[in-house]
């Protein structure tokens, strides 16, 4: 994936349509803006290569932050560690107050971290629908021989999950027609549509999107980014996403944190990170572009 300089280069700026939706969203002047999930000077290594270096990032409840930072910065790194891949040595993780920084990932998907992978990871080999109820059977009660059965508790719970899954999530994302089609029958944008369907099903606190747009047409572009954003807006969801569209990035995101060499070198706003000069410079080196004309994300 080829990262697009902040500010600098030319960007496609989602649709109109989105970007009403974003100035209509007026869920951040009434939701509660306390902090959700909270990584505290983390420190990642793999022998002698320091992929993170002390890096504190705070998501907040019903917002949408997104990590940039050129490729190999950190930015997945910090994704497997935040939902259990990698063991950081040193650092903690807090979710509403808990340090999950020794749970495993089963435990942190329980307690509401639910992700998508930069690469598409679905069971091609099964339906639509199939793939996404997997992402429910965490919350099933029913014990391993009632599943394997398929009877008493464990049937009422599918069937409830099905339902649950046919009307808040497959409609929502508009997959209706090809819930009982093959995954590997589908287009890649659709599987990236299924994936983060399967996450929704996990009925997540904190949604963390690695590349949701990754390898898309602008047009299944615009339709992820107004599916993230009514996440946000109807659901009061709260997102922390990795992506590389600077143009969607600057259109969606509240907050916005930049890695570069594993550390953090800046955070805030959309407009400030865009502007800030150690942001150019991690994107750019000590070129200014002095042959190209800066344009506007």
């Amino acid at each position: 994936m080829v990262s697009c300089p902040v500010g600098v280069c030319h960007v496609t700026p989602v649709s109109d349509s989105v970007q009403t939706a974003k100035k209509q969203n007026n869920v951040l002047e009434t939701m509660n803006t306390s902090t959700l999930l909270s990584v505290e000077d983390l420190h990642l290594r793999f022998g002698g290569i320091k992929a993170l270096s002390g890096v504190s990032l705070h998501a907040k409840v019903g917002e949408i932050t997104a990590l940039i930072g050129p490729n190999g910065a950190g930015k997945t790194s910090l994704f497997n560690a935040i939902s259990g891949f990698y063991k950081p040595q040193q650092g903690r993780i807090v979710l509403e107050g808990h340090d999950i920084s020794n749970d495993k990932p089963n435990v942190r998907a329980a307690m509401g971290l639910a992700r998508t992978f930069q690469n598409v990871a679905l069971f091609r080999g099964m339906t639509v629908l199939d793939n996404i109820k997997l992402g429910g059977h965490n919350r099933m009660a029913a014990n391993t021989l009632q599943a394997m059965a398929y009877w008493g508790q464990s049937q009422r719970e599918e069937l409830a999950l099905r339902e649950e899954i046919e009307r808040d999530v497959i409609d929502f994302l508009e997959i209706d027609h090809v819930r009982h089609q093959s995954v590997a029958s589908l287009s890649y944008g659709l599987q990236k549509r299924v994936e983060l369907a399967r996450a929704l099903a996990m009925r997540p606190k904190i949604l963390m999107l690695d590349e949701p747009v990754a390898g898309m047409n602008r047009e299944e572009t615009e339709d992820m980014a107004r599916f993230i954003l009514d996440l946000q807006e109807e659901r009061g969801m709260t997102i922390l996403l990795i992506e590389h569209d600077m143009g969607m990035v600057m259109d969606i995101s509240n907050r916005v944190a930049v890695l570069n060499f594993g550390q953090l070198i800046a955070s805030g706003t959309p407009q400030h990170v865009r502007n800030h000069p150690d942001v150019i410079e991690a994107y750019l080196g000590m070129r200014e572009s002095q042959t190209e004309p800066r344009q506007e994300v």
